[in-house]
């Protein structure tokens, strides 16, 4: 089995990718690969931010390895808080206060639209591929459920009337960002 690490050290992340690939790519986290570091996202651009984490492990393992940089971008609010999304109300990456920001900012605003946006960034054999996936939908006004992480209690996709954390995994995969750059990677990956 072909293993690429994920420059990650969100455990998160790294449980929803791997329910994706559902065992085709044995998937290592930084931690799992022995790699104690925050790699920056200094970057405007989901883009950018993804090649910076991927190129950065490439460079230290020489291994294949990918990445992911994911943003929530709000229409109403010009694309807020889009590469920010982590880092909305502060540097201590606190969910529950970009959460607050975020509905504040929405307060009587009733275009509630947005969408995640995954960028992957894999490097295979010293070379760069990246893949897109779009999650469309709504902001809610009050959190609703418990499960997943991030923005998930107030988004409600395209298509459901449940938010991402009233959602388990394989019905959240249905309508995941993440899945759809993943399925992208993984159809890659097999020709």
């Amino acid at each position: 089995m072909n293993t690429l690490i994920f420059a990650t050290n969100n455990q998160h992340k790294v449980d929803e990718m791997r329910s994706v690939l559902q065992g085709s790519f044995d998937i290592l986290s930084l931690k799992e690969a022995g790699i104690d570091i925050d790699i920056p996202e200094p970057h405007a651009t989901l883009e950018a931010n993804a090649t910076e984490k991927s190129r950065t492990i490439f460079e230290l393992t020489n291994k294949d390895c990918f990445s992911e940089d994911t943003g929530l971008e709000v229409a109403a609010l010009n694309g807020e808080p889009g590469v920010k999304s982590a880092r909305y109300a502060a540097d201590d990456r606190r969910f529950e206060d970009n959460i607050d920001k975020l509905l504040f900012n929405l307060q009587g605003i009733t275009n509630r639209k947005a969408r995640f946006r995954t960028i992957l960034s894999l490097i295979l054999e010293g070379k760069e591929y990246l893949f897109e996936g779009i999650c469309p939908g709504n902001i809610i006004i009050t959190r609703t459920g418990s499960k997943g992480f991030g923005y998930d209690p107030i988004f409600v996709p395209d298509g459901s009337e449940k938010t991402f954390a009233e959602m388990d995994m394989p019905e959240k995969n249905k309508f995941s960002h993440r899945q759809k750059a993943m399925e992208k990677l993984l159809s890659f990956l097999k020709k």
